[in-house]
């Protein structure tokens, strides 16, 4: 028998209806990727158009943003008296991206535009007292804050007795005591309407910059333009790529395709990244590097090559932040052991530790030990009396809320749903440990495998090239609109082997022919698995063109032996049709052609 290492969990949706799968076929896509559509909420052939749509459709008005008014006059004012604006930006990729942002976007308004970003170390996240100081001494009369500053009462306060005003622009929850700016900038605002709540720090200030350019000769297009750096930043935040953000994300994917800025086409190059730029090139190559800089060494270097317009400093820039990244995996994989270690087997709701490690590292760190265990994870780093945490949430579990009720203990925290952070003396550590278990023990998953979402689970004999050409258009992928991961149900096993690299290859037989298939990462099933074995996998569907000839590939992920998802979906009275029997090739009188949906 062999044991999944993960817990699939087929998509829950609707069936769509005749109507949606008539725009569908109008529209040249097949049933099976509108029943993947369908589970991800697009149910109406209105929302099929919008979804197919030319991206810059898919942008709200930004006018609609909160304070919006508020924020035109203030800038507006600034550029009448021809003030110095400091631009103040986190320190990570998403708070860089939109500090680029808007620092384009002020000076091509004609303003002095000064960009700062915070010591991760010395500041930690919010507009810091230390900004408000230095912009006091340049003569700074005004503040923009990106991905940050909802929190920042008691700087914005301070930024106020020094004359100088506070605009906010944010994406994270919003305490119930704001900040006193001049404006405060943030969707998820209890009185905002703006219609998309789900933008990235970035996506915040991509917004601001079609408001600010609007009126602007040539103003719409530069900020279109700009939708690259929103881009990284919203992938590099875990944004979930629907909505307003897919449509970011398109437009995004084309500049980074057509004229990557210099300081982007060098940081591609120094990676030695080929090929197109998808979300995956984004997330693994980009976003990396550029959040290296704050993490172990310096972010404002960061900053300066997202802002380079000349390719000999852009390339000495990127050689900066790449040997900054291979420093962060060393400090990463060293911490990560002992952060382990320090867990030993505790089984309990969430993963709890704490050390001598850098503050660079572990949110990362946490991250790794959430993806371990399916769990939330709160690592935190020593810094004498204090101690500095970084947390990554489990499933169903909003750590954002879950902090809010720990105030009580904690000198500062913020965040939202999947991340967040916080600073908590030392002498309450303890307390604040057996506070978050308690209120974290209702989150425990029976099954404490990581689960695995799977779109579609189909007969290995109808999975053809028509699939994965019509999967392909439901791209870009990224968190909320994942690559569609496919439970290939009904294959023999005739080869397996060990592969470089800790991968295992695999030839899987299906009638009338044979599917290659490779399994990045899992040099576990060249033993677990055997010739003649009959199973199913969930896979990455693929096709490979090599010498004129095109082949269909298994990006395998997991594997379980045959029948055993049929069986499990049975047990629970699953068995509703992800696709009409006409859509896939006729098989023998009474078997399905599809399996597995949640009624």
């Amino acid at each position: 028998m062999i044991e999944p290492r993960y817990r699939w969990v087929l998509q829950a949706g609707p069936t769509p209806s005749r109507a949606l799968l008539a725009a569908a076929a109008e529209a040249g896509l097949g049933p099976r990727a509108t029943t993947v559509l369908a589970a991800r909420g697009v149910a109406t052939p209105a929302e099929l158009a919008a979804f197919l749509a030319p991206a810059e459709l898919g942008l709200h008005d930004a006018g609609l943003l909160p304070d919006a008014d508020r924020l035109r006059e203030r800038v507006d004012r600034a550029r009448r008296d021809a003030e110095t604006v400091m631009v103040f930006g986190d320190f990570d990729a998403d708070g860089l991206t939109g500090l680029a942002i808007v620092v384009i976007t002020l000076r091509s308004l004609g303003l002095s535009v000064l960009p700062y970003v915070p010591s991760r170390l010395d500041e930690g996240h919010g507009l810091s007292l230390a900004a408000v100081d230095a912009a006091a001494s340049a003569g700074v009369t005004l503040i923009v804050t990106v991905d940050t500053g909802s929190s920042s009462v008691d700087e914005v306060a301070a930024a106020a007795d020094r004359g100088i005003d506070v605009i906010i622009t944010d994406h994270h929850r919003v305490p119930a005591s704001a900040p006193g700016a001049a404006a405060l900038v943030n969707p998820h605002r209890v009185d905002a309407n703006y219609p998309d709540r789900r933008l990235s720090g970035a996506g915040v200030a991509f917004k601001v910059a079609q408001l600010l350019l609007a009126g602007e000769p040539g103003g719409s297009a530069l900020a279109l333009g700009l939708a690259d750096l929103a881009t990284i930043g919203t992938v590099s935040d875990m944004a979930p790529i629907i909505g307003e953000n897919r449509a970011i994300a398109r437009l995004g994917l084309d500049r980074l395709a057509a004229a990557p800025r210099p300081g982007l086409a060098a940081l591609l190059a120094r990676a030695g990244a080929k090929g197109p730029v998808d979300l995956e090139t984004v997330g693994f190559v980009l976003a990396p590097r550029l959040n290296a800089a704050g993490r172990v060494g310096e972010a404002m270097d960061a900053a300066s090559l997202l802002l380079s317009e000349d390719q000999t400093e852009a390339e000495a820039l990127a050689e900066t932040l790449d040997a900054a990244n291979l420093t962060r995996r060393d400090l990463t994989r060293q911490v990560l052991g002992e952060a382990r270690t320090a867990a030993g087997g505790d089984g309990g709701p969430a993963t709890i530790v704490r050390g001598p490690w850098p503050v660079g590292v572990i949110g990362l760190v946490a991250s790794r030990l959430s993806e371990d265990t399916g769990r939330p994870a709160i690592v935190g780093a020593d810094l004498g009396d204090l101690v500095r945490a970084s947390c990554r949430s489990g499933p169903g579990v909003d750590l954002a809320a879950t902090l809010e009720r720990c105030a009580d203990l904690l000198e500062r925290h913020g965040g939202h749903a999947g991340a967040a952070g916080f600073e908590v003396a030392a002498i309450h550590w303890d307390t604040l440990r057996d506070r978050l278990f308690e209120l974290l023990a209702t989150t425990v998953p029976p099954d404490p495998r990581l689960p695995l979402s799977v779109a579609l689970a189909l007969p290995a004999r109808v999975v053809d090239y028509d699939l994965v050409r019509d999967l392909a258009r439901l791209a870009p992928f990224g968190t909320g609109n994942p690559d569609p991961l496919v439970a290939v149900l009904g294959l023999t096993v005739t080869r397996v082997r060990a592969a470089n690299g800790g991968h295992t290859q695999l030839v899987l037989r299906r009638d009338p022919d044979v599917l290659d298939g490779i399994a990045f990462g899992r040099d576990d099933l060249a033993t677990t698995v055997a010739e003649g074995d009959r199973v199913d996998v969930v896979a990455r569907l693929v096709s490979r063109k090599f010498g004129g000839f095109e082949s269909l590939q298994l990006e395998v992920r997991d594997v379980a032996s045959a029948g055993e998802l049929e069986a499990r979906l049975a047990a629970a009275d699953v068995a509703a049709p992800l696709a009409s029997p006409s859509s896939v090739t006729a098989g023998p009188p009474g078997a399905p052609d599809v399996v597995g949906r949640g009624r």
